[in-house]
């Protein structure tokens, strides 16, 4: 049983190396919301809630994300008496809709104390088994095809396995073609147009099968699984889909309806790492390709990401970049790094996150905090 002791809240205010542009908006800086728990045998688990400033990507906040957690997860928590790590959201889906975000946050910290009482790295208990994971990066919409362009080049020289692009109506075909002209054909590119088009445009969708890309990432509303079916009976390219999946039932639908062939699992979009090991084991039951997602996240953030992404069936380069391409300093050392030849390192050799914290520069950058015990 987890034995949770107190949840402190905390929200820093991190400025973004440079500008991140998709279709539902600019990221300048990011408000994050981080959990610092404690357990009663003395164990302390940082986590990061993957809610964001504004509702554009996801209905959750910060805001809203600080709310749920203060007024109903941990008072639920408290008349529930405990509960083990990998049915922590369940119990915490019976007395509260929806916010999974939020429960995410709590999930994941959990499975991090339980990883520490085991003297286990975080991925191993999971059921992570490799001891590198392919890196891809995300290119936001730049301001012309040759800013674009150098952009893609840079990633290309750096060693990134997948180049994923952000398109809109209107900066999409012109945009495919300068990437892919620079990167040539050895490079997996891909794009994400976060729910950017409607049923209207399938033909200009289709256009984007010449350009060899390896998926075309939740090009319709979140919603439209049937309009996503039968896009994808026109397409060749794969559709991979992102914000339409929210549980494991959501996959078992797509892969009904054949919406799409690919799935990216953000595992504070699905609830936390137990419904992310449920659609992974999915997954590879129907041999449905899968790679771990990411929400900008810190180091705190991403180390969940990359233990998850260690599992075997996460087959496809995920969004698991170095600190580095969003931070000029980030908040755990060592900051996370990625090889030349475009491979982040999962740290088996220690126990729990395998990173630390750096909890001065949390204190400095922390705008409010509140302690709840539990």
């Amino acid at each position: 049983m987890v034995d949770l002791h107190s949840v402190t809240l905390r929200e820093i205010r991190l400025a973004l190396r440079e500008p991140f542009v998709t279709s539902t908006g600019v990221i300048r800086d990011r408000r994050i919301l981080l959990l610092e728990v404690q357990s009663g045998d003395g164990y302390t688990a940082w986590s990061e809630c993957a809610a964001q400033d504004t509702p554009a990507y996801a209905p959750e906040t910060v805001d809203t994300a600080w709310t749920s957690i203060r007024d109903w997860l941990i008072p639920a928590l408290r008349s529930a008496g405990g509960s083990r790590e990998d049915r922590l959201a369940t119990v915490l889906d019976r007395r509260v809709s929806g916010h999974g975000m939020a429960k995410a946050s709590l999930e994941m910290a959990a499975w991090n104390l339980e990883a520490q009482r085991n003297d286990v790295p975080l991925a191993e208990l999971l059921g992570g088994v490799r001891r590198r994971v392919p890196a891809g990066i995300a290119v936001g919409l730049q301001e012309n095809t040759t800013r674009l362009a150098e952009r893609v080049l840079e990633a290309v020289e750096a060693g990134y396995r997948k180049v994923k692009l952000k398109i809109e109506p209107g900066s999409d075909r012109e945009v495919v073609a300068a990437a892919r002209e620079v990167a040539g054909d050895g490079v997996e590119l891909a794009v994400d147009a976060n729910e950017a088009y409607g049923r209207g445009d399938m033909g200009l969708l289709r256009s984007l099968d010449g350009f060899r890309l390896s998926m075309i990432e939740q090009p319709l509303a979140r919603e439209d699984l049937v309009g996503h079916a039968r896009l994808q009976e026109q397409l060749t390219t794969p559709i991979c889909l992102d914000e339409s999946i929210t549980s494991r039932g959501s996959v078992e639908t797509m892969i009904r309806l054949g919406s799409g062939r690919i799935v990216n699992v953000k595992p504070g979009r699905v609830g936390g790492l137990a419904a992310s090991v449920a659609i992974h084991d999915l997954c590879g039951e129907h041999g449905v390709p899968a790679w771990v997602g990411g929400m900008l996240e810190t180091g705190i953030g991403r180390a969940y990401n990359v233990a998850l992404a260690s599992l075997p069936h996460f087959v496809l380069p995920g969004d698991i970049s170095p600190s580095s391409r969003y931070w000029v300093r980030d908040i755990v050392h060592p900051e996370w790094t990625m090889s030349t030849d475009g491979y982040v390192d999962v740290p088996f050799d220690r126990p729990g996150l395998g990173v630390e914290v750096d909890e001065d520069r949390i204190d400095a950058l922390t705008v409010r905090s509140e302690r709840l015990t539990v």
